[in-house]
């Protein structure tokens, strides 16, 4: 018998703390947050918490893709260093920038066009990757996320979104 405990206490307190820190990422257990993103794009962010480990970000804000620019996200946290403090995530979204924007199309048997348009709406996609940091007892959130913005239309193109940012929830 001591020996199924001894094999099995390290496995359901490996679990136990797994679970727990899923269910500790979220401020002081509260579900909406709102803030800055600096960066590529500039901008508010909000943040809406739909599971322990998954959540909607959205923003409205400036960037080179178009201003302004309005973008979603849906991500994953998961606990990559085992803490309750600091988490990473990772997840899809869209982004809808409207009137003056820049970026780059591919055309042509690989020619690279740089192109900037003052009224036209911008489509694309893109997959962000992050770390936040949720200090102890407080009731904000630090991020700083990267990934790559793929243009869809008016023309296929390609860029990459970083940012810092900080939430507070209320």
């Amino acid at each position: 018998m001591t020996k199924l405990l001894k094999t099995i206490a390290p496995a359901i307190l490996a679990i136990t703390l797994t679970m727990s820190s899923a269910f500790a990422q979220r401020p002081e257990g509260r579900n909406f947050g709102f803030g800055l993103i600096l960066g590529d794009p500039v901008g508010a962010t909000i943040k809406v918490w739909t599971a322990p480990d998954q959540a909607f970000t959205g923003m409205i804000a400036a960037s080179y893709f178009g201003s302004p620019r309005i973008g979603g996200d849906y991500i994953w946290h998961f606990n990559a260093f085992n803490s309750d403090v600091v988490n990473m995530y990772a997840g899809p979204g869209l982004v809808l920038g409207l009137g003056h924007g820049a970026y780059y199309i591919y055309r042509n048997h690989g020619d690279v066009f740089y192109v900037r348009d003052d009224g036209a709406a911008g489509i694309a996609a893109r997959v962000m990757l992050g770390i936040n940091i949720v200090p102890r007892q407080t009731p904000i959130e630090i991020f700083l996320e990267a990934g790559p913005l793929i243009g869809i239309s008016p023309g296929f193109g390609a860029a990459v979104d970083l940012g810092l940012g900080i939430r507070f929830y209320p």
